[in-house]
């Protein structure tokens, strides 16, 4: 236990300068971007005087280092500064809008690693079979199909044509209220709130948007799982095993898909930090008030905190994963919880 809690803190230690760097890179880049946020927030009639009067309001008049020290000291009180689109602090736009993201990411990846484990383990034991060609056709429109265009189409044949799916409008249609927020979950605060009717109508309306996603983020796992299965299969303890009797399902699960979690392990959590901030494509598409959208309305009018903060918290929530990656390996296989010595 002092060993892993040793590990932990020194992935923490190296992950400072990690984010510092990623600090630094999103201020400088944000302040390349082209056009002048001072001219669009004053509006088309402003006068050279109101654009003036915005841009040092807005803090833009400094130099560059006297910005970037302002910056650190909001940051090092937890303000991230305010949207100048909204008006709203972006910790606060940040915090109502990430657990549709998260709810949206988690959905899918548990739908992809419901559907791509089993499918990869099923094809790596009968390779060449109709199961495999199956996983292979599935990793290959996974990759092949862009996420919006499965959007739309998945919109059109279940909300237009059959007509069983509501309106890609959001989380909730407009004939349900917003259950008591506790989580940010909409599914959990419907449950926890006794809304079964609000919750049904949120998996509906989560349905769609969840599966196009799914479908993008069952190749990469479906693909990893088959590739490890076959990998572990083929080593030499499998082959000892077999030797000495042991039953197929123990040496399958029992040895062989165990050493074949880490390398999917490490797979899933790449997939979800990508997926989490790539996502914005599904929310366009679905609606969706999540912070992907939130980041590229942001951008287009070069809302400089905004940009920054969504970043910075891409940046956290992917040294976040990693760190629980690891702790995930030290569970999986004991021999990563000695690593550190």
């Amino acid at each position: 236990m002092a060993v892993r809690g040793t590990s932990v803190l020194t992935r923490i230690a190296q992950a400072i300068p990690v984010l510092f760097g990623v600090i630094v890179i999103s201020f400088v880049l944000t302040r390349a971007l082209p056009g002048d946020p001072a001219v669009q927030f004053a509006g088309i009639m402003a006068t050279p005087e109101t654009i003036e009067e915005t841009r040092a309001k807005l803090g833009l008049d400094k130099p560059l280092p006297e910005q970037f020290v302002v910056y650190l000291g909001q940051l090092f009180q937890g303000d991230l500064g305010q949207s100048v689109s909204t008006g709203r602090p972006v910790l606060t736009e940040l915090a109502s809008r990430l657990p549709a993201s998260l709810e949206l990411t988690l959905s899918a990846l548990l739908l992809s690693c419901l559907v791509a484990v089993p499918l990869g383990v099923l094809a790596a034991t009968r390779p060449g079979s109709w199961i495999d060609q199956i996983c292979r056709l599935l990793v290959t429109m996974g990759v092949s199909l862009p996420t919006f265009f499965t959007g739309v189409m998945l919109i059109y044949i279940f909300y237009y044509l059959l007509g069983v799916s509501p309106s890609p409008l959001g989380r909730l249609d407009f004939i349900y209220l917003d259950p008591p927020h506790v989580t940010g979950f909409f599914l959990i605060d419907a449950a926890l709130d006794g809304d079964w009717e609000t919750w049904f109508g949120a998996l509906k309306q989560l349905i769609l948007p969840a599966v196009t996603l799914a479908l993008f983020t069952l190749a990469p796992i479906a693909r990893m799982t088959r590739a490890a299965m076959l990998s572990a299969l083929s080593s030499d303890y499998i082959r000892t095993a077999r030797a000495a009797g042991l039953g197929s399902g123990r040496i399958l699960y029992g040895y062989a898909f165990r050493n074949a979690l880490l390398p999917v392990v490490t797979t899933l959590g790449m997939v979800f930090s990508f997926v989490l901030g790539a996502n914005v494509l599904v929310e366009k598409v679905f609606a969706w008030p999540g912070i992907g959208s939130y980041a590229v309305e942001a951008l287009i009018v070069s809302d400089y905190a905004a940009v920054q903060g969504f970043v910075l918290a891409m940046a956290f929530l992917f040294v976040f994963l990693n760190l629980v990656i690891d702790l995930a390996y030290s569970l999986i296989d004991p021999r990563f919880g000695t690593s550190g010595k």
